[in-house]
């Protein structure tokens, strides 16, 4: 643990005074942005490490569908080793979920129905890390469609958890997570459409953040629910995952004191049927937060109204449904057997769903998004809740969607959410605790959230190779 200090004095320099891996795949973005700027580390040297890793880990893991092995070390060497380079990611190898469309490059989805799809341009945000110097190293593994949150469904064979084989990395985005988590990259994208970037996180021991709605670019990303889909970066910090939003949003990255800001716990529902581990590491988290923030009390919100057959609020579920089958309906016609059993499931529950009711939870996600700010946060500045009710569950043991009733509310109200780790179990399982900020107070979530990791070590713990 480390003493407390003001976040402002050391948040930036944290990264550059940290001891340096004997392994550069074992860096974080900042440290290696800066070693590549000072010379003393190359693009090729950071890609070679990363790659040396997915080949030594990925046989167990199946963290990638496509690995860039060539393409990867071709692109590093060509990057100037040099100070004066302007990019922001300049050699940083990167990985993306398999839903990112990359030019020449196959995209899948994980799904058998594309399994050779090779598209013929770039996502708005691959050409974006691409132009900040990024070298892409893979395309990472995913349930089918993104319409899973275990990593089970792909067609390529399910991801494993890094701090336990036999444990889920959690989804959709579990490849990327494990990627991130293992030194197969420094940082990848993820697509989160109600946890698929947090509960991966939270089951891997590292930071993923979900933007606002509409602040990162879409165009050229598969979709799951186009209403609710959020495309945000998955790092080891929060520092990390500010540079990554600064690139992919356009926007300024701003690091805030956080010693004025009032925090939020709604135990209803959010704190209720936890795991008892979780509730006692987040409450040790709290504690560790107190002396950051101005203070932390408890909060009352409005409920929402839930789906009949899910712990899922009941507009969320008719958006989700309505818009996968809308985009799925010709595909499911054509090759219904191409899918995974359980994606089919999942899209068909959108079958039945009318034009009417479609359109009156469009409505009331709107005015949700709309009242957010004046309904959410009256009394505090930003909320916290664990990320997930229980540490990672064990593959195919059939989870409840209770493990997304925590994260899936944020992606109706569209609000700024980020997983950081806060703690292990007894059996050395990741916890995550999860902070959301109002509309466009991007920048107070990522403050808290490396202001928390200035403070302690949790994101600094690595599964063993």
């Amino acid at each position: 643990m480390h003493s407390r200090r003001t976040f402002l004095g050391t948040a930036l320099a944290a990264p550059l005074i940290s001891a340096v891996s004997s392994d550069p795949a074992d860096l974080t973005v900042s440290e290696a942005v800066s070693l590549i700027q000072k010379r003393k580390l190359t693009p090729e040297e950071l890609t070679a490490a990363c790659l040396k890793r997915i080949e030594k880990l990925n046989p167990k893991l199946n963290a990638f569908i496509t690995v860039q092995h060539e393409a990867a070390i071709a692109r590093a060497r060509s990057l100037r080793p040099s100070s004066a380079t302007k990019e922001p990611l300049h050699g940083i190898p990167i990985a993306l979920k398999d839903l990112f469309d990359t030019a020449g490059v196959r995209t899948t989805a994980a799904s058998a129905q594309w399994r050779e799809r090779v598209p013929g341009a770039d996502a708005t945000v691959v050409r974006i890390l691409q132009e900040a110097g990024s070298v892409l190293v893979g395309k990472a593994n995913m349930d089918e469609f993104a319409y899973n949150f275990t990593s089970e469904t792909s067609a390529f064979g399910a991801c494993h958890n890094p701090w336990n084989p036999q444990c889920s990395p959690g989804g959709s985005s579990g490849g990327s997570a494990v990627a991130v988590a293992t030194g197969m990259c420094l940082a990848a994208l993820g697509s989160d459409t109600g946890g698929s970037i947090r509960l991966p996180a939270a089951f891997c021991g590292i930071t993923g953040y979900k933007p606002t709605y509409g602040r990162v670019s879409t165009d050229g990303v598969v979709p799951l629910a186009w209403s609710l889909d959020h495309v945000g970066p998955m790092t080891r910090t929060a520092l990390d995952a500010a540079l990554l939003d600064s690139v992919l949003s356009g926007q300024p990255r701003k690091l805030l004191l956080t010693k004025n800001l009032r925090v939020g716990l709604a135990r209803s529902p959010y704190w209720e049927q936890i795991d008892g581990e979780v509730a006692a590491i987040s409450a040790a988290a709290i504690n560790n937060m107190k002396p950051l923030v101005a203070k932390i009390q408890d909060v009352n919100l409005p409920g929402l109204r839930l789906h009949a057959d899910t712990p899922l609020p009941a507009a969320y579920s008719t958006v989700i449904f309505a818009e996968a089958f809308a985009f799925h309906r010709e595909l499911l016609a054509q090759h219904p057997e191409r899918y995974h059993a359980g994606t089919k499931a999942s899209i068909e529950l959108g079958k039945p769903i009318s034009a009417a009711d479609y359109i009156l939870a469009g409505r009331e996600m709107q005015k949700l998004r709309a009242t957010a700010a004046e309904i959410l946060f009256k009394e505090a500045d930003v909320l916290i809740t664990p990320t997930a009710p229980a540490p990672a569950f064990k593959l195919a043991s059939n989870p409840s969607l209770l493990f997304l009733r925590n994260t899936a509310p944020w992606n109706l109200y569209g609000l700024p959410t980020i997983s950081i780790p806060c703690g292990f179990s007894r059996s050395g399982l990741p916890i995550g605790m999860q902070i959301t900020g109002a509309p466009d107070r991007d920048s107070t979530v990522l403050s808290l959230a490396a202001a928390f990791q200035v403070e302690t070590d949790f994101h600094l713990k690595r599964p063993s190779h």
